[in-house]
């Protein structure tokens, strides 16, 4: 039998969303003469959700719905300046050099020697194939998916372009929503790795899962041990 994990990369490989959580912060003391922190940051969730479907996500969709709420709480006096400096912040996260998670590469390393890996990520493509480039990880794995969402239907695309059986895939990630329930509902398997920070379009309830189907652990060291137990005769 052969067993292919996949992973995630943003906030499961290396570090992305306490990047955008300082980068808010930093915006929000910007815009303080307009807006307190809480409204402005739920103006900015809500322009996030409604813009996922033109602008998709990334730090470039995050970058210009934080220029539509600035002119938002604004009520259209945000100045030239300060829309300048919310462009920098974005160029600021887009060239942000990666920083791998702990254990990281070791991990990836070990598991690679037997079972077959891939990446399935989400985002701006181009923006993601740089940040696999500087994460040094990608020959480790023996295809990248970037794709602009996270559904039942995607991974069900992806497994058949691979001929992978859904009883023999593993999906590693720290989204509930986007990693564990839609693989979940094609039949594959799961292993949640939490992080720290959860953007809040990516919250869902996993609820009580089966066991057999789905873990959890703290590190992407414990990955091999739970696939161990998944596929005990492997």
């Amino acid at each position: 039998m052969s067993i292919t994990i996949a992973f995630d990369a943003d906030d499961t490989l290396w570090h992305n969303e306490t990047l955008f959580a300082v980068t808010s912060e930093q915006i929000g003391t910007l815009l303080a003469p307009y807006a307190d922190a809480e409204n402005l940051h739920r103006r900015l969730i809500d322009t996030e959700r409604r813009n996922l479907k033109l602008f998709g996500y990334g730090v470039k969709g995050f970058t210009l719905s934080m220029i539509e709420s600035a002119i938002e709480v604004s009520e259209g006096r945000v100045s030239a300046r300060e829309i300048q400096e919310i462009l920098e912040a974005g160029k600021k996260l887009l060239a942000h050099p990666i920083e791998l998670l702990p254990q990281v590469r070791e991990s990836l390393e070990s598991l690679s020697k037997h079972h077959n890996l891939m990446m399935i990520t989400k985002g701006d493509l181009f923006h993601q194939e740089s940040r696999i480039a500087m994460s040094g990880l990608g020959e480790l794995f023996s295809a990248v998916e970037i794709v602009s969402e996270k559904n039942p239907e995607t991974y069900r695309k992806i497994l058949h372009r691979y001929h992978i059986d859904a009883e023999d895939f593993v999906m590693v990630g720290n989204s509930v929503k986007s990693d564990i329930l839609p693989v979940l509902e094609v039949g594959g398997r799961t292993i949640h790795i939490p992080y720290e920070i959860t953007w809040e379009l990516e919250v869902a309830e996993l609820g009580s899962p089966d066991p057999a189907r789905c873990r959890r652990c703290h590190s992407i060291s414990q990955v091999a041990e739970e696939v161990a137990r998944f596929y005990p005769s492997v």
